[in-house]
Protein backbone atom coordinates (compact mmCIF):
# COMPACT_ATOMS: atom_id res chain seq x y z
CA UNK A 1 0.00 0.00 0.00
CA UNK A 2 1.26 3.34 -0.70
CA UNK A 3 2.52 5.00 2.47
CA UNK A 4 3.49 8.63 2.76
CA UNK A 5 7.53 9.13 3.18
CA UNK A 6 7.30 10.74 6.71
CA UNK A 7 4.89 8.21 7.85
CA UNK A 8 6.75 5.32 6.98
CA UNK A 9 10.11 7.15 8.35
CA UNK A 10 8.53 7.11 11.94
CA UNK A 11 6.73 4.08 11.67
CA UNK A 12 10.02 2.53 11.10
CA UNK A 13 11.56 4.15 13.91
CA UNK A 14 9.08 3.55 16.14
CA UNK A 15 9.19 -0.06 15.73
CA UNK A 16 13.21 0.28 16.02
CA UNK A 17 12.97 1.62 19.06
CA UNK A 18 10.36 -0.69 20.71
CA UNK A 19 12.05 -4.10 18.98
CA UNK A 20 15.82 -3.20 18.51
CA UNK A 21 16.82 -2.57 14.35
CA UNK A 22 15.15 -5.93 12.58
CA UNK A 23 15.42 -5.12 8.75
CA UNK A 24 14.67 -8.94 7.88
CA UNK A 25 11.37 -8.11 10.10
CA UNK A 26 10.78 -4.79 8.27
CA UNK A 27 11.28 -6.52 4.78
CA UNK A 28 8.92 -8.86 6.35
CA UNK A 29 6.45 -5.98 6.62
CA UNK A 30 6.75 -4.81 3.79
CA UNK A 31 4.50 -7.21 1.48
CA UNK A 32 1.90 -8.95 3.06
CA UNK A 33 -0.83 -11.12 1.22
CA UNK A 34 0.68 -9.73 -2.36
CA UNK A 35 0.85 -6.12 -1.65
CA UNK A 36 3.22 -3.75 0.48
CA UNK A 37 2.06 -3.14 4.03
CA UNK A 38 3.80 -0.45 6.26
CA UNK A 39 4.45 -1.81 9.30
CA UNK A 40 2.35 0.63 11.50
CA UNK A 41 -0.24 2.99 10.34
CA UNK A 42 -0.89 6.37 12.12
CA UNK A 43 -3.00 9.78 11.41
CA UNK A 44 -0.28 11.06 8.50
CA UNK A 45 -1.62 8.09 6.52
CA UNK A 46 -4.64 9.64 6.43
CA UNK A 47 -3.81 13.73 6.63
CA UNK A 48 -4.22 14.08 2.30
CA UNK A 49 -7.09 12.51 2.33
CA UNK A 50 -9.66 13.87 0.19
CA UNK A 51 -12.62 15.15 1.46
CA UNK A 52 -14.91 12.64 -0.23
CA UNK A 53 -13.47 10.05 1.19
CA UNK A 54 -14.60 11.30 4.65
CA UNK A 55 -16.33 8.71 6.46
CA UNK A 56 -19.46 10.49 7.36
CA UNK A 57 -22.30 8.37 9.23
CA UNK A 58 -23.73 5.04 8.80
CA UNK A 59 -26.63 5.20 6.18
CA UNK A 60 -25.62 8.32 4.75
CA UNK A 61 -24.10 8.97 1.23
CA UNK A 62 -21.26 7.87 0.65
CA UNK A 63 -22.24 4.78 2.98
CA UNK A 64 -18.55 3.56 3.75
CA UNK A 65 -19.96 3.07 7.05
CA UNK A 66 -22.66 0.42 6.02
CA UNK A 67 -26.51 1.18 4.06
CA UNK A 68 -28.14 1.53 6.93
CA UNK A 69 -28.04 3.73 10.24
CA UNK A 70 -28.41 1.22 12.51
CA UNK A 71 -27.16 -1.67 10.35
CA UNK A 72 -26.83 -4.61 13.15
CA UNK A 73 -28.25 -3.24 16.10
CA UNK A 74 -31.72 -2.67 14.06
CA UNK A 75 -31.54 -6.41 12.39
CA UNK A 76 -28.74 -9.22 11.76
CA UNK A 77 -27.90 -9.91 8.36
CA UNK A 78 -30.04 -13.11 6.25
CA UNK A 79 -28.01 -15.87 7.38
CA UNK A 80 -28.68 -17.50 3.39
CA UNK A 81 -27.24 -20.64 3.30
CA UNK A 82 -26.60 -22.42 0.00
CA UNK A 83 -27.82 -25.66 -0.73
CA UNK A 84 -28.96 -28.07 -3.69
CA UNK A 85 -27.90 -31.54 -4.69
CA UNK A 86 -29.71 -34.47 -6.86
CA UNK A 87 -33.80 -34.20 -7.14
CA UNK A 88 -35.92 -31.65 -6.33
CA UNK A 89 -37.19 -33.67 -3.56
CA UNK A 90 -34.29 -34.06 -2.03
CA UNK A 91 -33.30 -29.91 -1.96
CA UNK A 92 -36.62 -29.28 -0.64
CA UNK A 93 -35.91 -31.85 2.77
CA UNK A 94 -32.07 -29.87 2.75
CA UNK A 95 -34.19 -26.45 2.76
CA UNK A 96 -36.67 -27.63 5.48
CA UNK A 97 -33.63 -28.55 7.87
CA UNK A 98 -31.68 -25.53 7.73
CA UNK A 99 -35.13 -23.63 7.70
CA UNK A 100 -35.54 -25.81 10.92
CA UNK A 101 -32.39 -25.10 12.55
CA UNK A 102 -32.66 -21.30 12.07
CA UNK A 103 -31.63 -20.17 8.62
CA UNK A 104 -33.87 -17.20 7.65
CA UNK A 105 -33.12 -17.46 4.10
CA UNK A 106 -33.22 -19.82 0.85
CA UNK A 107 -30.48 -20.09 -1.90
CA UNK A 108 -30.48 -22.25 -4.53
CA UNK A 109 -27.72 -24.18 -6.29
CA UNK A 110 -28.40 -26.16 -9.32
CA UNK A 111 -26.12 -28.82 -11.13
CA UNK A 112 -24.07 -28.14 -14.16
CA UNK A 113 -26.49 -29.09 -16.88
CA UNK A 114 -29.01 -26.87 -15.19
CA UNK A 115 -26.61 -24.12 -15.29
CA UNK A 116 -25.58 -24.21 -18.82
CA UNK A 117 -28.89 -24.68 -20.20
CA UNK A 118 -29.25 -28.64 -20.90
CA UNK A 119 -32.01 -30.65 -19.49
CA UNK A 120 -31.23 -34.28 -17.47
CA UNK A 121 -31.53 -36.14 -20.47
CA UNK A 122 -29.36 -34.26 -22.80
CA UNK A 123 -26.17 -36.10 -24.08
CA UNK A 124 -24.23 -33.80 -22.51
CA UNK A 125 -25.77 -34.07 -19.49
CA UNK A 126 -24.13 -37.35 -18.37
CA UNK A 127 -22.43 -37.88 -15.03
CA UNK A 128 -23.24 -34.26 -13.94
CA UNK A 129 -27.43 -34.00 -12.90
CA UNK A 130 -27.81 -33.77 -9.73
CA UNK A 131 -23.92 -33.55 -8.84
CA UNK A 132 -22.80 -30.15 -8.06
CA UNK A 133 -26.54 -28.97 -7.58
CA UNK A 134 -30.14 -29.19 -7.87
CA UNK A 135 -31.13 -30.98 -11.31
CA UNK A 136 -34.26 -29.13 -12.59
CA UNK A 137 -35.82 -29.02 -16.26
CA UNK A 138 -39.55 -28.03 -15.39
CA UNK A 139 -41.91 -26.10 -13.99
CA UNK A 140 -42.61 -29.59 -11.65
CA UNK A 141 -39.48 -29.53 -10.99
CA UNK A 142 -39.59 -26.16 -9.52
CA UNK A 143 -43.13 -26.84 -7.86
CA UNK A 144 -41.42 -29.58 -6.21
CA UNK A 145 -38.23 -28.02 -4.91
CA UNK A 146 -40.30 -25.41 -3.09
CA UNK A 147 -43.34 -27.80 -1.91
CA UNK A 148 -44.53 -26.65 1.73
CA UNK A 149 -42.41 -23.66 1.49
CA UNK A 150 -44.52 -19.91 2.11
CA UNK A 151 -42.94 -18.35 -1.14
CA UNK A 152 -44.45 -14.80 0.37
CA UNK A 153 -42.53 -15.03 3.77
CA UNK A 154 -39.13 -16.53 2.50
CA UNK A 155 -36.70 -14.89 0.69
CA UNK A 156 -34.67 -16.85 -1.90
CA UNK A 157 -31.93 -16.50 -3.94
CA UNK A 158 -31.19 -18.51 -7.22
CA UNK A 159 -27.57 -19.02 -8.45
CA UNK A 160 -28.17 -18.70 -11.99
CA UNK A 161 -27.02 -16.37 -14.65
CA UNK A 162 -27.54 -17.77 -18.51
CA UNK A 163 -30.55 -19.22 -18.51
CA UNK A 164 -31.90 -17.11 -15.28
CA UNK A 165 -34.77 -15.52 -17.10
CA UNK A 166 -36.18 -19.67 -18.00
CA UNK A 167 -35.61 -20.29 -14.51
CA UNK A 168 -37.30 -16.76 -13.16
CA UNK A 169 -40.29 -17.86 -15.05
CA UNK A 170 -40.47 -21.20 -13.82
CA UNK A 171 -40.77 -19.43 -10.29
CA UNK A 172 -43.28 -16.97 -11.05
CA UNK A 173 -45.29 -19.63 -12.28
CA UNK A 174 -44.93 -21.79 -9.50
CA UNK A 175 -45.51 -19.06 -7.09
CA UNK A 176 -48.84 -18.19 -9.54
CA UNK A 177 -49.79 -21.90 -9.04
CA UNK A 178 -49.92 -21.70 -5.19
CA UNK A 179 -51.86 -17.89 -5.26
CA UNK A 180 -49.09 -16.11 -5.00
CA UNK A 181 -48.47 -12.84 -7.32
CA UNK A 182 -45.28 -11.77 -8.55
CA UNK A 183 -45.75 -8.76 -6.73
CA UNK A 184 -45.25 -10.94 -3.33
CA UNK A 185 -42.20 -12.54 -4.41
CA UNK A 186 -39.03 -11.44 -2.47
CA UNK A 187 -35.23 -12.49 -3.34
CA UNK A 188 -32.19 -12.55 -5.73
CA UNK A 189 -31.22 -14.31 -9.23
CA UNK A 190 -27.87 -13.83 -10.12
CA UNK A 191 -28.17 -12.95 -13.42
CA UNK A 192 -25.06 -11.37 -14.24
CA UNK A 193 -23.96 -12.97 -17.22
CA UNK A 194 -20.63 -11.02 -18.28
CA UNK A 195 -18.94 -12.66 -14.84
CA UNK A 196 -19.38 -15.71 -16.75
CA UNK A 197 -17.46 -14.99 -20.02
CA UNK A 198 -15.00 -13.20 -17.37
CA UNK A 199 -14.59 -16.10 -14.66
CA UNK A 200 -17.13 -18.93 -14.25
CA UNK A 201 -17.59 -19.84 -18.14
CA UNK A 202 -21.29 -21.07 -18.29
CA UNK A 203 -23.06 -19.30 -20.97
CA UNK A 204 -25.45 -20.67 -23.57
CA UNK A 205 -25.90 -17.15 -25.53
CA UNK A 206 -23.51 -14.60 -27.40
CA UNK A 207 -22.41 -11.85 -25.32
CA UNK A 208 -25.33 -9.17 -27.00
CA UNK A 209 -28.26 -11.62 -27.09
CA UNK A 210 -26.82 -12.29 -23.44
CA UNK A 211 -27.19 -8.96 -22.30
CA UNK A 212 -30.57 -8.23 -24.33
CA UNK A 213 -32.00 -11.11 -21.98
CA UNK A 214 -30.64 -9.49 -18.55
CA UNK A 215 -32.20 -6.12 -19.18
CA UNK A 216 -35.33 -7.93 -19.98
CA UNK A 217 -35.74 -9.48 -16.93
CA UNK A 218 -34.68 -5.58 -15.06
CA UNK A 219 -37.06 -4.39 -17.05
CA UNK A 220 -39.81 -6.82 -16.21
CA UNK A 221 -39.33 -7.52 -13.40
CA UNK A 222 -39.02 -3.53 -12.19
CA UNK A 223 -43.10 -3.27 -12.79
CA UNK A 224 -43.78 -6.22 -11.60
CA UNK A 225 -41.57 -7.72 -9.18
CA UNK A 226 -40.98 -4.28 -6.60
CA UNK A 227 -39.52 -6.65 -3.99
CA UNK A 228 -37.43 -8.73 -6.32
CA UNK A 229 -33.76 -8.63 -7.29
CA UNK A 230 -33.47 -9.12 -11.33
CA UNK A 231 -29.64 -9.56 -10.83
CA UNK A 232 -26.73 -10.12 -8.05
CA UNK A 233 -23.69 -8.34 -9.42
CA UNK A 234 -20.99 -11.23 -8.55
CA UNK A 235 -17.34 -10.53 -7.66
CA UNK A 236 -17.32 -14.16 -6.35
CA UNK A 237 -16.94 -15.92 -8.70
CA UNK A 238 -14.35 -13.44 -10.01
CA UNK A 239 -12.39 -14.29 -7.24
CA UNK A 240 -12.53 -17.94 -7.10
CA UNK A 241 -11.07 -17.74 -10.44
CA UNK A 242 -7.89 -16.24 -8.68
CA UNK A 243 -8.30 -12.55 -8.57
CA UNK A 244 -7.24 -10.07 -6.32
CA UNK A 245 -9.25 -8.52 -4.05
CA UNK A 246 -8.40 -5.68 -6.56
CA UNK A 247 -9.46 -7.21 -9.42
CA UNK A 248 -12.66 -8.90 -7.68
CA UNK A 249 -13.41 -5.01 -6.85
CA UNK A 250 -12.57 -3.85 -10.31
CA UNK A 251 -14.01 -5.93 -12.62
CA UNK A 252 -17.71 -6.57 -10.47
CA UNK A 253 -17.74 -2.60 -10.27
CA UNK A 254 -17.26 -2.34 -14.04
CA UNK A 255 -19.68 -4.97 -14.64
CA UNK A 256 -22.64 -3.59 -13.05
CA UNK A 257 -22.32 -0.36 -14.10
CA UNK A 258 -22.34 -1.31 -17.62
CA UNK A 259 -25.69 -3.23 -16.69
CA UNK A 260 -26.73 0.60 -15.43
CA UNK A 261 -25.83 1.82 -18.83
CA UNK A 262 -27.35 -1.19 -20.74
CA UNK A 263 -30.69 0.05 -18.69
CA UNK A 264 -30.55 3.56 -19.11
CA UNK A 265 -30.27 3.41 -23.24
CA UNK A 266 -33.04 1.36 -23.07
CA UNK A 267 -35.10 3.96 -21.97
CA UNK A 268 -35.58 3.02 -17.93
CA UNK A 269 -35.66 5.74 -15.81
CA UNK A 270 -32.00 5.24 -13.08
CA UNK A 271 -34.21 5.54 -10.13
CA UNK A 272 -36.62 2.68 -10.86
CA UNK A 273 -34.52 0.12 -11.19
CA UNK A 274 -31.24 0.64 -9.70
CA UNK A 275 -32.60 -0.01 -5.59
CA UNK A 276 -33.00 -3.40 -6.65
CA UNK A 277 -29.95 -4.31 -8.19
CA UNK A 278 -27.89 -5.54 -5.77
CA UNK A 279 -24.07 -7.30 -5.33
CA UNK A 280 -22.46 -10.72 -4.52
CA UNK A 281 -18.75 -10.35 -2.89
CA UNK A 282 -16.35 -12.65 -1.45
CA UNK A 283 -15.24 -12.81 1.55
CA UNK A 284 -11.60 -14.35 1.01
CA UNK A 285 -9.26 -15.28 3.88
CA UNK A 286 -7.01 -11.36 4.09
CA UNK A 287 -9.03 -10.32 6.84
CA UNK A 288 -8.47 -6.46 6.77
CA UNK A 289 -7.93 -6.21 3.18
CA UNK A 290 -11.99 -7.82 2.50
CA UNK A 291 -13.17 -5.63 4.99
CA UNK A 292 -11.48 -2.26 3.28
CA UNK A 293 -12.67 -3.66 -0.35
CA UNK A 294 -16.43 -4.06 1.12
CA UNK A 295 -16.32 -0.31 2.15
CA UNK A 296 -14.59 0.93 -0.95
CA UNK A 297 -17.24 -0.87 -3.08
CA UNK A 298 -20.25 1.02 -1.13
CA UNK A 299 -18.31 4.14 -1.47
CA UNK A 300 -17.17 3.65 -5.11
CA UNK A 301 -21.12 3.02 -6.35
CA UNK A 302 -22.32 5.64 -4.31
CA UNK A 303 -20.34 8.09 -6.45
CA UNK A 304 -20.78 6.77 -9.56
CA UNK A 305 -24.92 6.19 -9.35
CA UNK A 306 -25.01 9.64 -8.14
CA UNK A 307 -22.65 11.59 -10.27
CA UNK A 308 -22.36 9.67 -13.36
CA UNK A 309 -25.53 8.09 -14.03
CA UNK A 310 -27.36 11.31 -11.87
CA UNK A 311 -29.63 8.92 -9.74
CA UNK A 312 -31.82 10.90 -7.17
CA UNK A 313 -33.02 8.45 -5.05
CA UNK A 314 -30.61 7.49 -2.01
CA UNK A 315 -31.42 3.79 -2.32
CA UNK A 316 -30.29 3.51 -6.07
CA UNK A 317 -26.59 4.67 -3.95
CA UNK A 318 -26.63 1.83 -1.36
CA UNK A 319 -24.80 -0.58 -2.64
CA UNK A 320 -26.90 -3.72 -0.27
CA UNK A 321 -24.86 -7.22 -0.71
CA UNK A 322 -24.48 -10.91 -0.13
CA UNK A 323 -21.06 -12.38 1.13
CA UNK A 324 -20.15 -15.78 0.77
CA UNK A 325 -16.88 -17.14 2.46
CA UNK A 326 -14.12 -18.36 0.14
CA UNK A 327 -14.72 -21.56 -1.35
CA UNK A 328 -11.38 -21.85 -2.85
CA UNK A 329 -9.63 -21.05 0.38
CA UNK A 330 -10.76 -23.88 1.88
CA UNK A 331 -8.21 -27.47 1.69
CA UNK A 332 -9.19 -31.30 1.33
CA UNK A 333 -5.94 -31.60 3.68
CA UNK A 334 -6.73 -31.67 7.43
CA UNK A 335 -10.22 -29.79 6.26
CA UNK A 336 -11.38 -29.15 10.05
CA UNK A 337 -8.92 -26.18 9.78
CA UNK A 338 -11.28 -24.60 7.38
CA UNK A 339 -13.82 -23.81 10.82
CA UNK A 340 -11.21 -21.46 11.43
CA UNK A 341 -11.05 -19.79 7.47
CA UNK A 342 -14.63 -19.89 7.28
CA UNK A 343 -15.35 -18.24 10.84
CA UNK A 344 -12.49 -15.62 10.10
CA UNK A 345 -13.91 -14.83 6.51
CA UNK A 346 -17.43 -14.99 8.05
CA UNK A 347 -16.33 -12.02 10.45
CA UNK A 348 -14.79 -10.01 7.79
CA UNK A 349 -17.89 -9.76 5.62
CA UNK A 350 -19.89 -8.56 9.12
CA UNK A 351 -17.56 -6.05 9.70
CA UNK A 352 -17.15 -5.45 6.38
CA UNK A 353 -21.34 -4.69 6.59
CA UNK A 354 -23.08 -7.43 4.33
CA UNK A 355 -27.04 -7.63 3.99
CA UNK A 356 -26.81 -11.58 3.65
CA UNK A 357 -23.72 -14.07 4.86
CA UNK A 358 -23.51 -17.64 3.42
CA UNK A 359 -20.54 -19.83 5.32
CA UNK A 360 -19.13 -22.51 3.47
CA UNK A 361 -18.89 -26.17 5.05
CA UNK A 362 -15.99 -27.75 6.34
CA UNK A 363 -15.71 -30.73 3.89
CA UNK A 364 -16.51 -28.68 0.65
CA UNK A 365 -13.36 -29.18 -0.64
CA UNK A 366 -13.77 -32.58 -0.38
CA UNK A 367 -17.93 -33.42 -1.59
CA UNK A 368 -21.24 -32.01 -0.98
CA UNK A 369 -21.54 -30.79 2.54
CA UNK A 370 -23.08 -33.22 5.05
CA UNK A 371 -25.98 -32.10 7.40
CA UNK A 372 -23.53 -32.16 10.31
CA UNK A 373 -21.09 -29.64 8.22
CA UNK A 374 -23.91 -27.56 7.17
CA UNK A 375 -24.69 -26.98 10.75
CA UNK A 376 -21.27 -26.18 12.19
CA UNK A 377 -21.59 -23.18 9.09
CA UNK A 378 -24.68 -22.16 10.34
CA UNK A 379 -23.23 -22.07 13.33
CA UNK A 380 -20.78 -19.98 12.62
CA UNK A 381 -22.99 -16.82 11.89
CA UNK A 382 -24.93 -17.26 14.85
CA UNK A 383 -22.05 -17.25 17.31
CA UNK A 384 -20.56 -14.14 15.56
CA UNK A 385 -24.36 -12.57 15.83
CA UNK A 386 -25.16 -13.36 19.41
CA UNK A 387 -21.87 -14.26 21.48
CA UNK A 388 -19.03 -12.14 19.98
CA UNK A 389 -20.33 -8.93 20.54
CA UNK A 390 -19.55 -7.18 17.16
CA UNK A 391 -22.93 -6.27 16.73
CA UNK A 392 -22.81 -4.13 19.22
CA UNK A 393 -22.05 -1.14 17.79
CA UNK A 394 -21.94 0.28 14.35
CA UNK A 395 -19.28 -0.32 12.07
CA UNK A 396 -16.25 -0.92 15.05
CA UNK A 397 -13.13 -0.75 12.71
CA UNK A 398 -14.05 2.83 11.50
CA UNK A 399 -11.21 5.29 11.73
CA UNK A 400 -8.99 2.68 12.07
CA UNK A 401 -6.20 3.96 10.32
CA UNK A 402 -4.71 0.89 8.43
CA UNK A 403 -8.54 0.29 7.10
CA UNK A 404 -8.93 3.71 6.26
CA UNK A 405 -6.02 3.87 4.39
CA UNK A 406 -6.37 0.22 2.94
CA UNK A 407 -9.87 1.28 1.72
CA UNK A 408 -8.53 4.67 -0.13
CA UNK A 409 -6.10 2.30 -2.02
CA UNK A 410 -8.57 0.15 -2.79
CA UNK A 411 -10.71 2.49 -3.96
CA UNK A 412 -7.63 4.03 -5.87
CA UNK A 413 -6.78 0.90 -7.50
CA UNK A 414 -9.86 -0.21 -8.79
CA UNK A 415 -10.75 3.61 -10.60
CA UNK A 416 -7.34 2.65 -12.46
CA UNK A 417 -8.42 -0.58 -13.85
CA UNK A 418 -11.73 1.58 -14.74
CA UNK A 419 -9.25 3.94 -17.05
CA UNK A 420 -7.78 1.03 -18.37
CA UNK A 421 -11.40 -0.47 -19.46
CA UNK A 422 -12.22 2.59 -20.84
CA UNK A 423 -8.91 2.39 -22.94
CA UNK A 424 -9.82 -0.50 -24.50
CA UNK A 425 -13.71 0.06 -24.98
CA UNK A 426 -15.86 -0.52 -22.07
CA UNK A 427 -16.17 -3.74 -20.12
CA UNK A 428 -17.84 -6.02 -23.21
CA UNK A 429 -15.14 -4.87 -25.39
CA UNK A 430 -12.33 -5.56 -22.55
CA UNK A 431 -14.10 -9.38 -22.08
CA UNK A 432 -13.87 -10.10 -25.79
CA UNK A 433 -10.38 -8.94 -25.34
CA UNK A 434 -9.41 -11.15 -22.86
CA UNK A 435 -8.30 -8.27 -20.80
CA UNK A 436 -10.10 -9.31 -17.43
CA UNK A 437 -9.46 -13.28 -18.31
CA UNK A 438 -5.62 -12.32 -18.57
CA UNK A 439 -5.55 -10.37 -15.70
CA UNK A 440 -7.00 -13.24 -13.35
CA UNK A 441 -4.79 -15.63 -14.77
CA UNK A 442 -2.25 -13.93 -14.54
CA UNK A 443 -2.81 -13.06 -10.59
CA UNK A 444 -3.60 -16.65 -9.80
CA UNK A 445 -0.83 -18.17 -11.54
CA UNK A 446 1.31 -15.44 -9.25
CA UNK A 447 -0.32 -17.15 -6.24
CA UNK A 448 0.13 -20.35 -7.08
CA UNK A 449 4.27 -19.31 -7.25
CA UNK A 450 3.64 -17.72 -3.93
CA UNK A 451 2.32 -21.39 -2.35
CA UNK A 452 4.93 -23.62 -4.16
CA UNK A 453 7.99 -21.39 -3.05
CA UNK A 454 6.41 -21.16 0.79
CA UNK A 455 6.42 -17.46 0.24
CA UNK A 456 2.20 -17.48 0.95
CA UNK A 457 1.89 -20.11 3.92
CA UNK A 458 -1.22 -22.40 3.55
CA UNK A 459 -1.73 -24.22 6.61
CA UNK A 460 -1.96 -28.00 5.71
CA UNK A 461 -0.87 -27.83 2.64
CA UNK A 462 2.88 -26.56 2.34
CA UNK A 463 3.37 -25.83 6.07
CA UNK A 464 1.96 -28.15 9.14
CA UNK A 465 1.09 -31.31 7.05
CA UNK A 466 0.20 -34.04 8.90
CA UNK A 467 1.87 -37.27 7.96
CA UNK A 468 -2.06 -38.78 7.46
CA UNK A 469 -5.13 -37.05 7.58
CA UNK A 470 -8.00 -39.35 9.25
CA UNK A 471 -11.22 -39.88 6.36
CA UNK A 472 -14.28 -37.18 7.17
CA UNK A 473 -17.18 -38.43 6.41
CA UNK A 474 -18.53 -37.13 3.18
CA UNK A 475 -21.91 -36.91 1.41
CA UNK A 476 -21.95 -39.18 -1.30
CA UNK A 477 -24.73 -38.11 -3.99
CA UNK A 478 -26.80 -41.11 -5.62
CA UNK A 479 -25.70 -42.61 -9.09
CA UNK A 480 -29.04 -43.39 -10.32
CA UNK A 481 -31.09 -40.11 -9.41
CA UNK A 482 -29.73 -39.29 -13.28
CA UNK A 483 -32.01 -41.67 -14.84
CA UNK A 484 -34.45 -40.75 -11.83
CA UNK A 485 -34.35 -37.34 -13.20
CA UNK A 486 -34.70 -38.43 -17.08
CA UNK A 487 -37.59 -40.31 -16.12
CA UNK A 488 -39.06 -37.56 -14.34
CA UNK A 489 -38.80 -35.44 -17.13
CA UNK A 490 -40.20 -38.00 -19.72
CA UNK A 491 -43.42 -38.14 -17.89
CA UNK A 492 -43.84 -34.37 -17.41
CA UNK A 493 -43.14 -34.31 -21.61
CA UNK A 494 -45.78 -37.09 -22.25
CA UNK A 495 -48.64 -35.59 -19.79
CA UNK A 496 -48.52 -32.25 -21.26
CA UNK A 497 -49.94 -30.78 -24.41
CA UNK A 498 -47.52 -31.09 -27.18
CA UNK A 499 -49.09 -28.91 -29.09
CA UNK A 500 -48.92 -26.13 -26.17
CA UNK A 501 -45.89 -26.32 -25.83
CA UNK A 502 -44.73 -25.88 -29.88
CA UNK A 503 -47.35 -22.94 -29.89
CA UNK A 504 -45.62 -21.57 -27.18
CA UNK A 505 -41.81 -22.35 -27.93
CA UNK A 506 -42.99 -20.42 -31.46
CA UNK A 507 -44.03 -17.68 -29.97
CA UNK A 508 -40.80 -16.96 -27.87
CA UNK A 509 -38.25 -17.60 -31.35
CA UNK A 510 -40.94 -14.97 -32.99
CA UNK A 511 -40.34 -12.27 -29.96
CA UNK A 512 -36.70 -13.40 -29.97
CA UNK A 513 -36.18 -11.64 -33.32
CA UNK A 514 -37.98 -8.48 -32.63
CA UNK A 515 -37.36 -6.36 -29.78
CA UNK A 516 -39.76 -7.54 -27.49
CA UNK A 517 -39.35 -8.07 -23.96
CA UNK A 518 -38.85 -11.89 -23.56
CA UNK A 519 -40.39 -12.68 -19.99
CA UNK A 520 -43.94 -12.63 -20.72
CA UNK A 521 -43.40 -15.23 -23.47
CA UNK A 522 -41.21 -17.27 -21.37
CA UNK A 523 -43.90 -17.29 -18.74
CA UNK A 524 -46.00 -18.42 -21.74
CA UNK A 525 -43.50 -21.39 -22.10
CA UNK A 526 -43.20 -22.07 -18.01
CA UNK A 527 -47.28 -22.70 -17.80
CA UNK A 528 -46.81 -25.14 -20.51
CA UNK A 529 -44.45 -27.00 -18.99
CA UNK A 530 -41.69 -26.43 -21.98
CA UNK A 531 -38.50 -27.81 -20.38
CA UNK A 532 -35.33 -25.38 -19.56
CA UNK A 533 -33.45 -27.67 -22.50
CA UNK A 534 -36.34 -26.95 -25.04
CA UNK A 535 -36.63 -22.88 -24.06
CA UNK A 536 -32.78 -22.67 -24.37
CA UNK A 537 -32.71 -24.40 -27.68
CA UNK A 538 -35.71 -21.96 -28.85
CA UNK A 539 -33.46 -18.80 -28.16
CA UNK A 540 -30.22 -20.49 -29.89
CA UNK A 541 -32.10 -20.85 -32.91
CA UNK A 542 -32.40 -17.03 -33.11
CA UNK A 543 -29.25 -15.98 -30.93
CA UNK A 544 -26.64 -18.34 -32.21
CA UNK A 545 -24.65 -19.96 -29.86
CA UNK A 546 -21.30 -18.32 -28.51
CA UNK A 547 -17.47 -19.89 -28.45
CA UNK A 548 -15.06 -18.19 -26.17
CA UNK A 549 -11.46 -16.96 -27.69
CA UNK A 550 -8.61 -18.75 -25.70
CA UNK A 551 -6.61 -16.92 -23.63
CA UNK A 552 -3.83 -18.63 -23.84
Amino acid sequence: MAVEPEARRRAHEWLQEVYGKTPERDALFETISGHPVAPLYSEEDRAESDPERELGLPGSYPFTRGVYPSMYRGRLWTMRQFAGFGTAEETNERFRYLLDHGQTGLSTAFDMPTLMGFDSDHARSLGEVGVEGVALDTLDDMETLFSGIPLDEVTVSMTINAPAAILLAFYVVAAERKGIGPERLGGTIQTDILKEYIAQKEWCFPITPALRLVEDMIEWCTAEMPRWHPISISGYHIREAGSTAQQELAFTLKDGFTYVESAIERGLDVDDFAPRLSFFWNAHIDFFEEIAKYRAARRIWAREMRERYGAKNEASWRMRFHTQTAGVSLTAQQPLVNIVRTTIEALAGVLGGTQSLHTNSYDEALALPTEEAVQIALRTQQVIAHESGVTNTIDPLGGSYFIETLTDEMERSAYEYFDRIDELGGMVSAIEQNFPQREIADASFTYQQEVDSKQRIVVGVNDYVNESDDEIPTLKVDRELEAKQAGRLARTRSARDGAEVERTLSELRAAAATEANLMPPLLECARARASEGEMVAALQDVFGRYTETPVF
